[in-house]
């Protein structure tokens, strides 16, 4: 039997979800998983666990599409100032020290040095990219936009300029960009709201490779 929800559940009436609404608790759909690199108006480099972005292109380049880039943070005043920023996608080995910029971040801190890592200058973008992360793509503001009006995030359209990845990544029958050392996933608090008591929490996942469809 399945259970429908178009209001918020009681249960779900005192959960803190930091500006999130809340059927993205419920429905729990993973998202890529990554750190968004710029440098801040004193030099030092801002980092940014990031999550909630589509991948797509055409006959006109290739974007990243941001769609919850919040108002009042640091990566979007970086973008603002500079127009320029790094996704760089870590492997779970890194997942500790990437999480750790979220507590080194202050504005006269380089977020990249304090969590253990190498910013290294990116080569076609005024950005720092993170030089133990196994894919970085260089981006380029285009464009924002609020999703619903007056709310505290904005989507954001990035156009990617160049991309860098590791030659071990790039062989996916080596570390690839799938499976235990590829690209991780943010499942965002899922929760059942039959059940829920108060507590929540966020999951990392990895994509397992089920089926090789060059045998079809």
């Amino acid at each position: 039997m399945k259970k429908q929800y178009s209001m918020l559940p009681e249960s779900m009436n005192h959960m803190e979800m930091y500006g999130f609404n809340w059927m993205e608790f419920v429905v729990g759909v993973p998202s890529s998983l990554y750190i968004i690199t710029s440098y801040k108006s004193n030099g030092q480099s801002n980092a940014c666990m990031q999550s909630w972005t589509t991948f797509t292109g055409g006959k006109n380049g290739y974007f990243a599409i941001v769609s919850a880039v919040s108002k009042y943070g640091h990566l979007y005043k970086t973008l603002h100032e500079t127009g320029e920023a790094v996704i760089n996608f870590m492997s779970a080995d890194l997942y500790d020290k990437c999480m750790s910029t979220c507590k080194n971040n202050g504005y006269e801190t380089d977020e990249i040095k304090t969590s253990g890592l190498t910013p290294v200058r990116a080569e076609m973008v005024n950005a720092p990219l993170i030089e133990e992360c196994f894919m970085n793509l260089e981006c380029r503001y285009k464009w924002e936009k609020e999703i619903a009006e007056g709310d505290d995030y904005v989507l954001v359209c990035l156009e990617i300029v160049n991309v860098h990845i590791d030659e071990r990544h790039m062989d996916e029958n080596d570390l690839g960009r799938t499976g235990e050392t590829g690209i991780l996933y943010n499942i965002h608090h899922p929760i059942n709201p039959e059940s829920f008591s108060g507590t929540a929490h966020d999951y990392v996942g990895i994509v397992k490779k089920i089926r090789d469809y060059s045998e079809y």
